[in-house]
């Protein structure tokens, strides 16, 4: 059976690096000054924003696994499993951890948005590649965070750690937002696959089986998380992936009853429950109806 450390609070995992937490909700920690340190798999119900400069570790999050090297942020969400189990090894690190739990947010607008940022749901392959100026801008703020929580509390401090939690967290969807555009080919590979994808789930009729084809869906079989391949796909096309999914269908129905196919025909073919749900849908992307259509297709002949 695995070791899994129970990471409840943020005290649970300073006890494990044999360092004293400073705030009961938050912690920031320099690796170097811990190290050497044991491996952890942690099961998380904090949040946490974790990045090393000088190390080549194995790590598992979630069923994937992670050559972890310098520049490389992985940020986990409460309810996640990450990390490496413990072997009994010391290993030294130099980097920097945030923790901090989900009651520190309570009463401000962070915990209501918190859940807009949807890197703590992406996949381990999926982590951030910072360049230098984005390590060292992430390193500043951890340094002065680090500098907070070693002054006496008062009753602006927690306002202040949420700001540069809020501050951490936008600088990182900004580094996100950098490398969909650096990665622009092998998004317009991942763009080709997703149609391709789009076009043998209609072709081998897995429609009349599965229904509409969803992000879900095509997310797990593009092997990535479900957040971070629609924000590849709104990054590269400027839609959602649902949108393009539906655009899809409704070139397919537009083929279709070109091709002179009855509106129920068509619902089924492409997998609609109801011959109404498509129609909707129909109009909703096209204006007319499949009546309306079909009727302004023989006036145009």
């Amino acid at each position: 059976m695995s070791k899994i450390l129970k990471v409840r609070n943020v005290d649970d995992y300073c006890r494990w690096l044999g360092c004293v937490s400073q705030h009961p909700l938050v912690c920031v920690i320099n690796y170097e000054e811990v190290s050497p340190v044991r491996h952890c798999l942690g099961n998380y119900n904090v949040y946490g924003i974790f990045f090393h400069d000088e190390a080549e570790i194995d790590l598992a999050y979630g069923c994937g696994k992670y050559d972890y090297k310098k520049g490389t942020v992985i940020c986990v969400a409460p309810g996640q499993i990450g990390g490496k189990e413990d072997n009994g090894e010391e290993v030294m690190l130099t980097g920097w951890a945030l923790l901090f739990h989900p009651d520190i947010l309570h009463g401000t607008s962070l915990e209501q948005t918190i859940r807009n940022y949807t890197f703590f749901d992406y996949r381990i392959h999926e982590a951030l590649h910072m360049s230098e100026e984005e390590h060292d801008i992430l390193v500043s703020l951890m340094i002065q965070m680090k500098d907070e929580l070693q002054k006496r509390h008062d009753e602006l401090q927690n306002a202040i750690l949420v700001g540069y939690m809020e501050l951490m967290l936008n600088f990182c969807q900004r580094f996100y937002n950098r490398q969909f555009v650096t990665r622009k080919l092998e998004n317009t590979d991942v763009l080709m696959r997703f149609h391709a994808l789009l076009r043998h789930y209609y072709e081998t009729n897995m429609q009349w089986d599965l229904g509409l084809p969803t992000v879900q869906y095509c997310a797990d079989k593009l092997c990535m998380s479900a957040n971070y391949f629609g924000d590849l796909i709104k990054k590269t096309t400027g839609e959602t992936a649902s949108n393009y999914i539906r655009q899809y269908i409704i070139q397919k129905a537009e083929n279709e009853l070109a091709s002179g196919a009855s509106t129920s025909q068509v619902a089924y073919d492409l997998g609609f429950d109801y011959p109404q749900h498509f129609s909707r849908l129909f109009k909703k992307y096209t204006g007319l109806t499949p009546t309306e259509y079909v009727r302004n297709l023989k006036v145009n002949l």
